[in-house]
């Protein structure tokens, strides 16, 4: 797509009631353009959202909408913005120390289906975790369709892009900070951990799970009880049972102290 008028930058989809509103609510992605279908109720917040923070709100067709999500699946909003910012990982960290907090992150080693990155981003956020960690290469990046999944947890949470996976394990663990690796085959259940420090859970992407390079980097692997014949949970129901696993514990802590 060419750049909006008087920017310099590429635009991005952004599409969806709640992927919308929530970009416009935070600011952490600005908006250079909104376009609705219509300016009924359904649209009247996003539309003085939009106008009280400067940004053009234009009336535009539906089948200009379906070009721009091909999936149709936009619900009669669309907003381009400029390409969500990768935070630096350093700058994870720092946050999880401003807020008096031991580091609470996720890695996530080739997850490649667009669905499952915005799923685990929107558990992630729900949970409080402090930043996830996606690889540069054979892996999705944060596409418009990974924000609509997100249901706007992506304007929320801080998302960094590292070359090396294991370097960065390597890097945490030099920090104090634990890493534990999700494994089926893992002898060690997932409840038996102590979640309640410096924590990065690591999953793997589709199908073959976390590579065994990073495997041997990481502290420790732990595994989900399968009870029925399915093998292994989509890596999105796993990062939520292991998350909220570390909020039970985490708040028991908390209120303890």
């Amino acid at each position: 797509m060419a750049p909006p008028a008087g920017s310099g930058e590429p635009s991005e989809v952004i599409y969806g009631l709640h992927a919308v509103r929530e970009a416009l609510r935070s600011g952490a992605r600005p908006l250079v353009r909104l376009l609705v279908v219509r300016q009924d109720r359904q649209f009247a917040d996003l539309i003085r959202l939009a106008r009280s923070a400067g940004i053009p709100v234009h009336l535009q067709p539906r089948p200009v909408l379906d070009r721009l999500v091909p999936d149709g699946r936009h619900q009669g909003v669309v907003g381009l913005a400029a390409s969500k910012r990768y935070a630096d990982p350093k700058e994870i960290l720092d946050y999880a120390r401003e807020r008096g907090e031991p580091p609470f992150l996720v890695i996530l080693d080739g997850v490649e289906d667009p669905h499952n990155l915005g799923a685990v981003l929107r558990t992630a956020e729900a949970a409080g975790v402090h930043g996830v960690f996606i690889p540069e290469r054979r892996a999705v990046g944060l596409t418009a369709s990974v924000a609509k999944v997100s249901a706007g947890a992506l304007e929320h949470i801080r998302v960094a892009r590292v070359p090396n996976v294991s370097r960065l394990i390597e890097e945490l663990q030099a920090d104090r900070v634990w890493v534990y690796a999700l494994d089926a085959d893992a002898k060690k259940l997932y409840s038996s951990l102590d979640l309640r420090g410096p924590l990065a859970l690591v999953l793997g992407g589709e199908g073959k799970g976390v590579r065994a390079g990073v495997l041997d980097k990481c502290d420790e692997r732990v595994r989900i009880p399968m009870l029925g014949r399915v093998s292994s949970l989509n890596v999105s129901a796993a990062a939520a049972l292991v998350l909220f696993e570390a909020v039970r514990q985490r708040t028991i802590m908390n209120h303890a102290g």
